[in-house]
């Protein structure tokens, strides 16, 4: 007995097509993905900028606007950037951290550049305590018949959202 391929079969070379595919899609869904995030010096870096020469004026010009200011002290302003990477669904890595610090004097001028790392950071340690507050915990039946007999229910002669003399 011979068997006859039928013209809906799938051929081979398709078959095979679909399955190299796939795997190619497996294998780039675990490619890292890079973000650059923050500060981007295009053409001048924040740590060629001279102490004693450059004012804020300069600074502004050569770098653009900080990525932050100081909170209590607007003479020192922060150029942050840093670089992670991601692979499929995890938590970002974090690749490098660059921090540059540029204090200013009183007459404008760049007093101090100062460049921090990954390695200048540290982690903050979060405390899971909670702040008690005041007053007693209610059971859940507490709570859904707590209601009942304050009169909240029939209107009332004085009640403010009431028109008076309606209904």
């Amino acid at each position: 007995m011979v068997l006859k391929r039928s013209p809906m079969a799938p051929k081979p070379v398709i078959a095979f097509a679909a399955v190299v595919a796939l795997a190619g899609l497996g294998a780039a869904a675990c490619t890292p993905n890079i973000a650059y995030n923050g500060f981007q010096a295009r053409e001048d870096k924040p740590a060629d900028v001279k102490v004693g020469e450059d004012t804020k004026s300069t600074v502004l010009a050569r770098l653009g606007s900080p990525s932050m200011k100081a909170t209590f002290e607007p003479n020192i302003w922060y150029y942050i950037s840093q670089t992670t990477e991601q692979v499929a669904y995890k938590n970002p890595k974090l690749l490098s951290r660059n921090v540059v610090a540029i204090t200013f004097g009183d007459d404008e001028k760049v007093q101090s550049v100062k460049t921090f790392g990954t390695r200048d950071g540290y982690q903050i340690a979060y405390s899971d305590a909670e702040t008690p507050t005041r007053g007693r915990e209610l059971s859940v039946l507490e709570q859904l018949l707590g209601n009942i007999g304050r009169g909240g229910m029939l209107p009332q002669e004085n009640d403010p959202g009431q028109r008076p003399g309606g209904r």
